[in-house]
């Protein structure tokens, strides 16, 4: 209640807000409180997720409330359904929907009379759009959208992104948080697993560390369930002959092809280039053919290996592609016929599953040696939020990372979630290295069929632009 009286305090005022709550503090009930508030004065609302795969569950949320009066609109609709909730929100007479739930581009959707505008999980990255144009930013553009219209904003999140907590610092935005659990339940404890001594002590088996292993059996046996993060499909990353280290490329996009196990394939997740893998190198000829690094598919192959009777499922865009992949894998695990769910970043984003007692995360360090001035950002938000999906009831949850930089200050921070201290360091080394939210960067693009003229182009350009600054 103290959270939604700011929130209308700000309103008033007509600023921008940004609502911070830890995972599971009741972000979603103040937003229904805040529709409901705009309902009641024939006000329509536009609910932004990130993510395909959440928008299932706060559908059924959102439906319980308001019933049919939400409409959903994202890209694996058809034309013929986006098309008609188009038209109907262009006639009055039609207009049946006061309440647009969806992804990034139903901020360009034809409104009327729009009260108010919910950015959820406001710090994704699945809001940009990179490719193709128009390009933008859903979050920003949301914030133009409430300008013109002049409707109220909200940006939630448990993590949000720097660009975000910059602008509430130089009071652009207004701040309310939530910094307790709904109902006093506890956090997850998080606690860091060193493979560098696993390994040494020769106690992992497959990718898993003996701690992970007991965590998993004890939480099997306790009748929960357990979810396992990897930021990688396929089966693995590289396929490498170790007599000549040749290493299979994308003919087109010049990135090395994932392994697919089930389906016998190399696969570009770029481009979608496909090729049958063979026994030998195509280079050498040799047999000494290996796959290095892990995704989701191995993950699953291990688990049978080491949890025989546990029923395995698994999340990642191989599995969700068909219109209500993700419906249903999220409510079998729901309905328990899931032991443990592996997946991708899929995972990270606001589900809410009551049974979770165990959360793991089998490799942090891919995560934190990306190179990216975002990467440590990146890797504290989905770290969080994956911990985030653990013990949302009365017990307590648990967390276990695997990596091999235990002492790493982000992954330190993740244990004990000190997310103002990362913002606070992380926004002093962006002013100092001149990275976003203090500094634009633009990156210009020339293209052309004669590489000479390309190259001589792109020279005098350059030196144009050094002329200048």
């Amino acid at each position: 209640e103290n959270a939604c009286n700011e929130v209308n305090q700000y309103f008033k005022k007509g600023s921008s807000l940004l609502l911070h709550g830890v995972t599971g503090s009741g972000k979603t009930e103040i937003y229904i409180k805040l529709i409901d508030q705009q309902l009641k004065n024939n006000k329509k609302v536009l609910y932004l997720l990130p993510e395909i795969a959440i928008t299932t569950q706060i559908i059924q949320r959102l439906q319980s409330f308001f019933g049919n009066r939400v409409g959903v609109y994202h890209s694996r609709f058809n034309l013929g359904e986006r098309t008609e909730l188009w038209y109907s929100m262009m006639n009055e007479k039609l207009h049946q929907y006061d309440i647009i739930l969806g992804a990034r581009s139903s901020v360009f959707l034809p409104f009327k009379d729009l009260g108010l505008i919910i950015v959820d999980e406001e710090h994704e990255n699945s809001f940009k759009q990179f490719d193709p144009a128009p390009r933008y930013h859903a979050r920003d553009s949301a914030i133009v959208l409430a300008h013109i219209s002049k409707a109220a904003i909200v940006l939630g999140s448990a993590t949000p992104s720097l660009e975000s907590m910059q602008n509430v610092l130089q009071h652009k935005y207004g701040l309310a948080e939530l910094t307790k659990r709904h109902a006093n339940i506890a956090m997850p404890s998080i606690n860091l697993i060193d493979l560098k001594e696993q390994y040494k002590k020769k106690k992992m088996k497959l990718q898993f560390s003996e701690p992970l292993r007991w965590a998993i059996e004890e939480t099997l046996s306790a009748g929960e369930q357990v979810i396992l993060f990897q930021n990688r499909r396929g089966y693995a990353p590289i396929v490498e002959c170790f007599s000549c280290g040749h290493t299979p490329h994308c003919k087109s996009c010049d990135v090395s092809l994932t392994f697919h196990s089930n389906a016998g394939v190399l696969r570009c997740h770029y481009c979608g280039y496909e090729e049958y893998k063979k026994s030998q190198c195509n280079a050498c000829g040799s047999l000494d053919v290996s796959t290095k690094g892990f995704g989701t598919e191995q993950v699953v192959a291990s688990l049978e290996v080491l949890f025989p009777e546990a029923r395995v499922g698994r999340m990642d865009l191989d599995t969700t592609r068909a219109k209500d992949g993700y419906q249903q894998i999220i409510d079998r695990f729901e309905q328990h016929e899931i032991d443990i769910l592996v997946g991708t970043q899929m995972l990270s984003k606001g589900l809410d599953f009551r049974d979770v007692g165990l959360v793991g995360v089998m490799a942090a360090d891919a995560l934190l040696n990306f190179p990216d001035f975002r990467a440590h950002e990146k890797t504290f938000q989905l770290l969080t939020q994956v911990a985030g999906r653990a013990g949302r009831t009365e017990k307590k949850g648990k967390v276990l990372i695997q990596t091999y930089q235990p002492e790493h200050q982000i992954l330190q921070q993740v244990t004990s979630y000190e997310f103002q201290s990362m913002c606070k360091e992380q926004l002093y080394q962006r002013e100092i290295y001149k990275y976003p939210p203090f500094n634009k960067i633009i990156k210009i693009t020339l293209k052309h069929k004669e590489y000479n003229k390309l190259n001589d182009a792109a020279d005098w350009f350059a030196k144009g632009l050094k002329n200048i600054f």
